[in-house]
Parts: C-alpha cells; structure tokens; sequence
C-alpha cells in the first residue's frame, strides 16, 4: 500500500471527503450521523477517527495557513504586504489600538470564534478518549489504546499552548462536557461555569500531559509505518516539551526534554536549505521531530502562490502575491560567512554576497539567482518595489526590498495547476538544541555556561559559522536571541518569542520596520537606502498585549471565571 502522510487522512477527513483503504470507508467529518459503534468497527475506521485530532496543528500551519496565521509578521522580522486585504490583520494589530479590545484579542483570537474555537478541538479530544476507553480498549487491547491515547493528549496539550500564550490561564477541561468552547449547547447549562485556572497551573497541566504522552507513544516514525506515517512519536512529545517549558519558565524540564530528544535519535540535517525542499535528496527525518504532510495534486494548499516574488508572475503567466517579506530588521541580522557582523555603514557597496547560508536560503534579495533569472527589487526592477501604504496592497510587491525563500520549491512551475504540496516542519531539532541552550542559560548560566554555549555552536556549525563566546547570561541571551531569529526566520516563533522574553515593548513599541530601496545607477551598480516600510505610523504594543482579553461571551457566561486579564 503506499504510504499515506497524517496530513492528507486529516485533510480529508476535514473536507468531509472519503478515503478507502483496506475495505474502510468512513466520513468522519459527520461523525454526528454515525454511531459510535460504527466510528470503533474497525481498526481502520478508528484510525481515520483518531487522526482528525491533529487537526490543531493545521490550524496554525505557517505553510498551510500562510495567508492568515503567518505570526512572524506581526514581529519585526516579517511585514505583510497587505493593509487588510486578503484576511491579513497584521499591518492593523501592528498599527491601531482599536485592533485588540475588551472582550476581543482581534486576529489572535482562538478561545470562542466560532468552529475555530481551540476548546472545540478540546471538546472533540475530550470526546474521542470518552470512547477510546469505553470501545478501544476491549475491542483492540491496552497497548493500542494507550498509543493513540497519547496522541490524543498530546493534540489535547497543543490546543491548550495554543490558547495559554494568548491569554495565560484558561479553563481546563478534561471531561465530556456540554460546553463547546464556552458555548452552552444545551445538554448540560450548569456546567458552562468552571473556574480559571492560573498560568502556571495550564502550563504544568500542559507538560504533564506531553510528559505522560512522551511514555507512551512509539519511539520511531518506523512504528507508524507504511500506512500512518507522520503521526506523533516519543521525539514529539518530548521536543514540544522543551518548547512550552520556557514559556512555563521550568528549565530543567526543557533541557530533560532535549536531552531526551537527543538519545532518541534527534540530529541536524547536514544542508539546512535542503530541511525545507521536498525534493531534496537529503534525508531530513532526523532532524524534523513532527510535520505535516501534504500530497502533490490531492491535498494542496497556496503556498508557492501566496509568496514567490513578482517577478514571477510574467514567467508563469499567473498571479504570485508577496504576501510576505522579510525585513531589513532580519536581513541585517545574517553575518557573513566567516562571521563577521554585518553593518550597513561597512557593507553597503556590496551588502549580499557571501553572507551565511540561512540568509541565501532564507530570502530572494537583489541579485540573486532564481529560476535561471535574476531577481531585481531596485525601483524600476522586474520584481519591483512598491511603498507600502496604509491602504490596499502592494500588489505583489515587496516593500522592503526582499522576498521570502524559505519552504519556495525552486523549479516547481505545477503549483499553478496542481497546487502547493511542501510539507510543514512544525518541530526541528534546531529549535529543540536552541530551547536546550536558553534553558541551561537560565538555569544557571555560571554553572552549565559551557552546555549552553555547546547547544548554541552546535546550530552554528551546521551552516559553518565560528563559535561564539559568551561571558555573561545577558550576553549569551543576546547571541540565543539573534541566533533564534535567523534559524527560525519564517516559522512563526518569533512574535511568540517576544512576548515570552517580555520584549515585545522594546522591539515592537514606538518603532518601524524597514527595507531597502534600491537604485539602480547608470553604470549598473545600486545604491541602498534603508527606509522605514509602515506607512508613516510607529507600531504599537502594550503592556496589556502580553495578555489579551479574554471573549466578552465567556466573561458573561461563566460565573466562576474569576475576572478578565489585568489592564482590560
């Protein structure tokens, strides 16, 4: 049989579409018009049911969902090319207060909008384990049920990061209630009223949930294989652990985590451009941890459409829309390849060549070969150069003078047919040794100094760069801080970053994000002029911002709620 990724059983189940295999054909979706006996018939059956809970994961995607949750642009590093146009809230929660209000965190918000409410895919985990206790167990044994058990909670735990870094404690529920998403549906009223917990106690409910999962699901992706490739295993489990620990502030959990991570088999890819091509001939399964997985022709999504550069649309006679570029913010942050720092005042006659691989791998920029063309973003240029202004779009073009790279499959003209099929590499092995080297920093920096600088170079060395030296935890969080942004550029972590460091006030607050308007002279050389790319308007982010409202609906309902978040 040929192999079937987690994301395309999850992508049709969510279209409600049918998929057949081995004589079972089930439509998930309306589980509501199946009985429970007919979900639980056959293993196959439970299987598509089960999978549906990594739904969560999805909803986030920053290659699926590109168009409206890429969250590095509501950083410094990103700047959405769009001023509200296309669903794009970012430019708007960047810029006006009016964005994020009382009862509203406005495009962040995920605890009552709707059949996106994340405690709607609470309330379907919550339901699905009601039933793996009372059908799976007795139908295929304790070991398969604890398995998907913990998939299920480990999906369950994701959903609840999800609403924690948004609003800090929530409501935590474990049980079949009659509540969707704080929406009383009539089966049980009372218990729409349950009290909140504190941050701290969602976030230790979160990772002793990963914890138990981390015991019990398979140790290699080799367990789910041919059939269920791409489902959640110990190194999951484990490397998300290490990820939620700095939001919880408990380090030695994040380094237990890591550590764990590294003794199942956890390691850097060699090519780190390669990491992000389907096509490559390098194998990346040591390095992505968990990914999502789509099917070239079947289950699609628009990525390649949504941010190749203008340029583009001439040779594929199609529309590309630059939906997101990068920042001069991240684009001065790449050193050059023998390390040395880069500085606009040094650089500027030729600011791009031999930079370090993540920025050629990262970003399309003025001169770069793409294609078996040219890219050109000076003023005047093929791919162009359009200010951006508080109202519409670019149109398709950067505004900063870059455009994103990384996850574009070079030489891949079928995305205009056939859609995009490259996968989502939502957890890396990258990520986990930087979360190992914050986590020894902040434990005890004079104490594990040396583990936590080995976990930092270690990232470095794969793109071939010097080791770095620290003497002091503020240094080194300076050094981890740029180190995250550049290897993570494009994965959605750093607006998440900020706010968990508390600097979102100091990077974001009373400043711009820039780019680079280039000039091409008449002796074909550039000229480079760094500008400000917001539209006239210094960005805005509050103290409250670190917390955002909860709903107004919840406020109402729920009687032991305990109050809003302070400052709304």
């Amino acid at each position: 049989m040929k192999k079937i990724k987690i994301i395309a059983l999850l992508s049709l189940t969510i279209l409600g579409l049918h998929f057949s295999s081995c004589n079972d054909t089930l439509n998930i979706d309306n589980t509501e018009r199946l009985s429970d006996a007919a979900i639980w018939s056959t293993e196959g059956a439970a299987e598509l049911y089960i999978t549906s809970v990594y739904k969560t994961f999805s909803d986030v995607s920053q290659v699926q969902n590109s168009r409206l949750q890429f969250f590095d642009s509501y950083s410094d590093i990103m700047k959405s090319t769009a001023w509200d146009q296309y669903g794009h809230g970012y430019n708007r929660a960047l810029l006006q207060l009016s964005t994020f209000t009382t009862g509203s965190a406005g495009p962040l918000e995920c605890w009552a909008n709707g059949d996106e409410s994340v405690y709607i895919r609470i309330r379907r985990a919550n339901v699905m384990l009601d039933e793996l206790k009372r059908y799976g167990e007795d139908k295929f044994g304790a070991e398969w049920s604890n398995i998907r058990r913990a998939e299920i909670r480990l999906c369950r735990a994701f959903s609840y990061y999800r609403l924690i870094r948004v609003y800090g404690g929530v409501v935590i529920r474990t049980d079949v209630s009659g509540v969707n998403g704080g929406v009383d549906d009539g089966a049980n009223p009372a218990d729409i009223h349950r009290a909140r917990a504190t941050e701290a106690e969602s976030w230790d409910f979160v990772i002793n949930e990963l914890k138990w999962a981390a015991e019990h699901l398979p140790e290699s992706s080799t367990f789910w294989a041919p059939r269920w490739t791409g489902r959640a295993t110990k190194k999951t489990a484990y490397g998300l652990i290490s990820r939620m620990a700095l939001f919880a502030g408990k380090w030695q959990d994040a380094v237990d985590a890591a550590e764990k991570v590294k003794e199942l088999g956890g390691a850097l890819a060699p090519d780190y451009a390669k990491v992000f091509q389907v096509d490559s001939n390098q194998d990346n399964s040591a390095e992505i941890l968990f990914g999502l997985y789509f099917l070239e022709g079947t289950v699609t999504h628009d990525y390649d459409r949504q941010n190749r550069p203008f340029g583009d649309r001439a040779v594929h006679s199609t529309d590309t829309y630059a939906g997101h570029v990068p920042t001069s913010e991240l684009a001065d942050l790449y050193e050059f390849a023998d390390g040395t720092k880069f500085d606009w005042n040094t650089h500027s006659a030729d600011p791009y060549t031999n930079r370090e691989p993540r920025f050629h791998a990262t970003i399309l920029y003025n001169g770069t070969r793409w294609e078996g063309r040219t890219i050109e973003t000076f003023v005047g240029g093929t791919d162009g150069f359009t200010e951006f202004q508080q109202a519409g779009s670019t149109n398709g073009r950067t505004c900063t003078g870059y455009y994103l790279r990384k996850y574009l499959q070079e030489g891949y003209t079928d995305f205009i047919t056939r859609g995009s099929y490259q996968y989502d590499a939502v957890l890396r092995y990258a990520e986990v040794l930087l979360n190992k080297a914050e986590a020894y920093a902040m434990l005890d920096f004079g104490r594990y100094r040396m583990e936590a600088l080995a976990a930092l170079n270690q990232v470095r060395a794969r793109v071939n760069l010097p080791a770095v030296n620290a003497t002091t935890q503020d240094e080194f969080m300076a050094l981890l801080r740029r180190e995250r942004a550049v290897e993570l550029a494009g994965e959605g972590f750093r607006y998440w970053d900020l706010r968990r460091w508390r600097l979102a006030e100091i990077v974001i607050n009373g400043r711009n994000a820039h780019g680079v308007r280039i000039t091409k002279n008449a002796d074909d050389t550039f000229s480079y002029e760094r500008v400000a790319v917001d539209g006239g308007t210094t960005r805005i982010f509050p103290a409250r911002y670190y917390l955002f409202s909860l709903p107004t609906a919840e406020l109402s309902n729920n009687k032991l709620l305990g109050g809003n978040n302070p400052l709304w």
